[in-house]
């Protein structure tokens, strides 16, 4: 054998050991290459195949009469560009005058298929471009978010997307949220993701753990507030409302609305105001949020008024005051209460890990796409983390969070423990750090002499 097979094995060798163990690296060193001379040669194939393709202008059909020339075969969308990208390639089309960027979402499973790729989304950039993002390889198995991601603002990662980019949430574009999941799903390590990224930001985090803090009292060093019963979940709610309306009037006085006030100092939220009058914005998490509105008795059936009717005030009017609504369940749907589907109705951002049924899923995605309905019903149990994250315009998309320990958001908490602000309003409700007790040990006793 010569060294050139010898070595021409080696290299088949290490690829199918990297395409098996490592495929973001097999990726990198061979993927691209093959999957963009794939994609070039069978492109026009594949277009016409998947029903991509215009007939040829009367204008080319008379020039081949004419000429005595075969007539022109159908043609496909023109090629913009091809890019690679870390885990996948990214193709953007062309038009050709007839073809609507419909069709191209309606085929995304032909060409995952016909190209052989792990998966293809499709998006119009603007009128006439369309573009194809495609993953060469599972991005959802083993989750790595990039080295560089953006934080700006109220603009958090959370998740990677199965199109390889970063999912963001973005608290300003979206400023309330409903998180769902069964049990053992990830929706735990979500919101542990949410909190170990905003703890690094200037931003008071509440918190409603009705299961007697399990969940967010081990990250207390970096809690304004925090209530693990639904008695002090009302009163804390009470005061949210009675922040959200002091902060109106703080922006109403800072308006003065006159001839002579530019445009753009006049403001109807707080990040129009003056950096030392702004009130320091809030998350709110809820979690369990069906705790919340059980009840068995007159007495339990008042407190759950006091908290709905709180809460749906404060997702309806707290954004221009800076209070953010983050609200995690198992199920979250009418079978709860009166004012619950009012509630879900101001939640625009909506994430939905694995469920039980289909009827959690349309509680989610019922209203707005039932399409990630199917798609939520789909994901597997051995996956913890994946999910179906979506908004009020009907666009949807799956995700998965990579794995977040407790130990890790505790250790994020501790060291941002100094950003947590002092709100006085909420001192009654600000967690005591947890005390470490010492336990004396006793002297060891003298081992008698040995005889």
């Amino acid at each position: 054998m010569t060294g050139t097979a010898i070595g021409l094995l080696v290299v088949v060798g290490l690829a199918l050991l990297l395409k098996w163990r490592r495929p973001a690296w097999y990726w990198l060193a061979f993927g691209i290459a093959l999957a963009a001379v794939r994609v070039l040669i069978r492109y026009s194939l594949v277009m016409d195949a998947c029903g991509l393709t215009v007939p040829p202008s009367r204008l080319r059909l008379a020039w081949a009469r004419i000429a005595h020339r075969p007539i022109p075969a159908p043609r496909p969308p023109r090629i913009l560009s091809l890019r690679p990208t870390r885990t996948g390639l990214v193709l953007r089309l062309g038009l050709r005058p007839g073809q609507d960027a419909f069709d191209f979402a309606a085929s995304t499973d032909r060409l995952r298929h016909s190209f052989t790729m792990q998966g293809v989304t499709s998006r119009e950039i603007k009128s006439g471009v369309v573009e194809l993002r495609m993953t060469g390889y599972d991005v959802l198995k083993r989750v790595q978010m990039p080295a560089r991601v953006i934080r700006e603002g109220l603009r958090i990662p959370v998740a990677l997307r199965e199109d390889g980019e970063v999912h963001y949430r973005d608290y300003r574009q979206v400023p309330h949220a409903l998180n769902l999941g069964a049990t053992e799903s990830g929706k735990s390590v979500y919101q542990r993701q949410l909190v170990k990224e905003l703890a690094a930001l200037d931003v008071a985090l509440v918190g409603i753990d009705c299961k007697e803090g399990v969940e967010l009292y081990p990250l207390a060093r970096r809690f304004s507030a925090l209530a693990d019963n639904a008695d002090d979940a009302a009163d804390l709610l009470d005061v949210l409302v009675d922040r959200m309306a002091t902060t109106y009037r703080i922006v109403r006085r800072e308006q003065r609305i006159s001839s002579d006030v530019p445009d753009a100092e006049i403001t109807a939220d707080i990040w129009g105001l003056p950096d030392h009058l702004r009130p320091t914005p809030i998350v709110l998490l809820v979690d369990e949020v069906a705790e919340l509105s059980l009840f068995a008795n007159a007495a339990e059936k008042k407190r759950r008024e006091r908290i709905v009717t709180a809460l749906v005030r404060l997702v309806q009017l707290g954004r221009a005051a800076g209070i953010y609504v983050e609200i995690c369940g198992q199920r979250f749907g009418s079978e709860l209460g009166d004012g619950i589907t009012m509630l879900r109705a101001q939640l625009t951002g909506r994430t939905a890990h694995r469920v039980n049924d289909e009827a959690s899923a349309k509680m989610a995605f019922g209203d707005i796409s039932p399409d990630a309905v199917v798609a939520a019903t789909q994901i597997p149990a051995n996956r913890p983390g994946t999910a179906v994250a979506g908004d009020s315009t009907g666009g949807w998309v799956r995700i998965r969070t990579p794995f977040t320990s407790l130990r890790q958001a505790v250790n994020v908490c501790n060291a941002n423990a100094h950003r947590t602000p002092d709100l006085p309003e909420l001192t009654p409700f600000r967690p005591l750090p947890p005390t470490v007790s010492l336990v004396k040990i006793p002297a060891p006793t003298e081992a008698p002499a040995s005889v």
